[in-house]
C-alpha cells in the first residue's frame, strides 16, 4: 500500500486543462501548439499535473512555488512581459503573491513537445 500511496501523485498527473479548468483555458489549438490562459487568484493552488515542453510569457509581475512529485519546491519570481522556455515538466504551482498570477502558456506538440531543451530558465 505505501508503494501505491508514494507513486500516486505520478500516477495522476495529467494535462492541466483536465484538471484544473479553474485557473487554465485553451485559447487556440492546432497541431503545433496549444496557447493556454493561465489564471490564479492571490494565494490559490493548482493540483499536480504535467506540462509538455512551453513558452510562458508573464503578464503582471508574480511569484509563487511549483512543488514535484518528488517532494521538492521551488520559488519564482517573475515580471510582467517576461518570457522563458521551461522543459516537460509534472508539477503543482501555487500563487503565493497577495495579487493575480495571469500568464500565456504555449505548450509546444510534436517532436518540439518532448525534445529535451539546452536553454536555461531565467525565472528566480
Amino acid at each position: 500500500m505505501a508503494l501505491c500511496l508514494g507513486l500516486a501523485p505520478i500516477a495522476l498527473a495529467q494535462d492541466a486543462v483536465k484538471v484544473d479548468p479553474k485557473h487554465y483555458t485553451v485559447v487556440s489549438e492546432n497541431d503545433q501548439v496549444r496557447i493556454l490562459k493561465v489564471h490564479y487568484g492571490e494565494h490559490e493552488k493548482s493540483v499536480m499535473h504535467s506540462h509538455p515542453n512551453s513558452v510562458a510569457v508573464f503578464l503582471n509581475d508574480s511569484k509563487g512555488q511549483f512543488s514535484f512529485p518528488d517532494g521538492k519546491k521551488q520559488d519564482f519570481t517573475a515580471k510582467a512581459g517576461d518570457a522563458q522556455y521551461e522543459d516537460a515538466v509534472t508539477h503543482l504551482p501555487e500563487n503565493t503573491g497577495d495579487s493575480g498570477l495571469d500568464l500565456i502558456l504555449v505548450e509546444l506538440k510534436g517532436h518540439a513537445g518532448k525534445a529535451k531543451s539546452t536553454m536555461k530558465s531565467k525565472m528566480k
